[in-house]
């Protein structure tokens, strides 16, 4: 095989338009298993692919990205970085941004390798005109180069580079091309930041950090709305959460709560604040977030009885997100009737509405109502019992009722909320003691989509699983139950085949 692809390439350098030697190329490359493609291109120079680049046929740019994707892959980064280092450099100034794309990718192999990076690491401009393509029009070639430059992070000597050099020259010039840019740059300080205290050193003595936290208070609301969302980025990680605390952020996250009830566009930017102190509830603990910061939680529930569908959407996600921890759990309840206004009008936006948001209203419902079998106290089982029966005076037949509109969506979201009290004794006695209800389980005729067959299937696994259903169910349903698990999710009898092909 491997004189094959050399008396290829001969016949390409020998050819004016070689289109179809290309094609035959690339078909000869696929057809070899990646393992095996090592040794067929080890010792070749594919130099004539790459001179083939500089082309203004789009056909024939492509067919050689095409090849070379496939031929770069197989070899190791070491041989990269020796063997094509310039070639690559070429292809990140390259008028094609498929082509800048594969230079990036390969860029980014090599700095992951120990001995590669330093090849790259020794090479200002190959970094250079990386770091430039982050002011790339198209969004997938800087996203590329963000990735590669992230990896940087990895290492003292790839942040000493960045950070320690004239090279940060270059990101502050890349950066102040325009609002969009400069974001840009901003997620590549994240990325870098968050892994790993070290790196969030260099990025914050860098002064990088302190302009997107000087973003957050800006007079332009949008652009107020991106940097709250980088700076949440930021607070994954612990490091990045004691750093921001360090600053005084949190407080001033909740100020900014507090004081947009003030501003008419503060629509634009809550979410964002809301989706900033949900991630350090689910980082650290919603008990001790919505206790320090109580203006958090009740915007949330302020959001859930806004009439604005994009607050409501934001909150029932929030909710849902807290609720689905027992800590959540309790600190709603400590908050009375305030949460069970909220829950009615869950349970009201559950039933009629916009799809989209009844759907987010039942994931929302299903998370707060999940116990996994060890958090299964007799308190919290006495409280995601109370909150079920608050749904409506007849809550199975409401969630049934929603399974069987025909809307594939609901009727996932409804088995979700069955799900989540499958495994819980008073939802088990409910199910037993619903007419009709363990039949409507074991219907395959219900749902036709493979989603809804799934989340059914998830449904009656639950239940099987369960210590308590065979004794509460009683052992006909539940060997049926066995029975329609053992069979699979789409499972089609033959009765029902029968009769469908009758029906054709």
């Amino acid at each position: 095989m491997a004189a094959s692809i050399e008396s290829l390439l001969e016949e390409i350098s020998g050819v004016d338009d070689p289109i179809e030697e290309l094609q035959c190329l690339k078909t000869a490359l696929s057809s070899i298993p990646l393992r095996d493609l090592r040794d067929s291109v080890s010792g070749q120079r594919f130099n004539v692919i790459f001179s083939l680049l500089h082309s203004d046929d789009k056909e024939q740019v492509e067919l050689c990205v095409g090849i070379l994707e496939r031929i770069l892959l197989a070899l190791g980064p070491v041989t990269l970085a020796q063997s094509y280092r310039a070639e690559l450099q070429g292809g990140l100034t390259h008028p094609n941004d498929t082509v800048k794309i594969l230079a990036l990718t390969q860029i980014g192999r090599m700095v992951e390798h120990p001995e590669a990076s330093t090849e790259i690491l020794n090479n200002h401009d190959i970094l250079a005109a990386t770091i430039c393509c982050i002011g790339e029009e198209r969004m997938d070639v800087a996203k590329q180069a963000i990735q590669s430059l992230s990896k940087l992070s990895h290492s003292k000597p790839g942040l000493d580079k960045l950070f320690q050099t004239d090279l940060l020259k270059v990101i502050k010039d890349v950066m102040a091309t325009s609002d969009i840019i400069r974001y840009r740059i901003y997620e590549l300080v994240v990325e870098i930041s968050s892994a790993s205290p070290i790196s969030l050193g260099y990025c914050a003595k860098s002064g990088f950090i302190a302009l997107l936290l000087g973003e957050l208070t800006g007079d332009d609301v949008l652009t107020r709305a991106t940097s709250i969302e980088m700076v949440s980025s930021l607070a994954y990680t612990q490091h990045g959460r004691k750093y921001l605390t360090q600053q005084g952020i949190m407080e001033k996250v909740s100020n900014m709560i507090k004081g947009a009830d003030t501003d008419p566009f503060s629509a634009l930017y809550i979410p964002g604040l809301v989706k900033f102190f949900l991630n350090l509830a689910i980082m650290d603990s919603p008990q001790q977030v919505c206790e320090t910061y109580p203006v958090f939680q009740n915007k949330v529930f302020e959001m859930a009885l806004d009439p604005d569908p994009a607050m409501i959407g934001v909150a029932l996600d929030t909710l849902g997100l807290l609720g689905s921890t027992v800590e959540g759990k309790q600190v709603f309840l400590k908050t009375g009737e305030r949460f069970k206004a909220v829950w009615l009008r869950m349970s009201k936006i559950a039933g009629a509405g916009a799809t989209e948001l009844r759907v987010r209203s039942l994931d929302a419902i299903s998370q707060l109502l999940t116990l996994q079998p060890e958090q299964q106290t007799e308190d919290l089982l006495a409280l995601t019992e109370s909150w079920f029966l608050l749904l409506s005076n007849q809550p199975m037949d409401m969630i049934r009722n929603i399974s069987t509109q025909p809307f594939p969506e609901l009727h996932c979201g409804a088995m979700r909320v069955f799900t989540a009290i499958s495994t819980q004794l008073w939802g088990q006695k409910l199910m037993i003691s619903t007419p009709s209800f363990m039949e409507f389980i074991l219907d395959r005729s219900a749902g036709q989509t493979k989603d809804a067959k799934d989340a059914k299937f998830d449904l009656v696994g639950s239940l099987v699983c369960s210590s308590t259903a065979a004794e509460i169910l009683g052992s006909q349903h539940y060997i049926r139950l066995k029975s329609y698990l053992r069979e699979g999710a789409y499972y089609i009898s033959a009765v029902a085949a029968v009769c469908t092909e009758g029906a054709d």
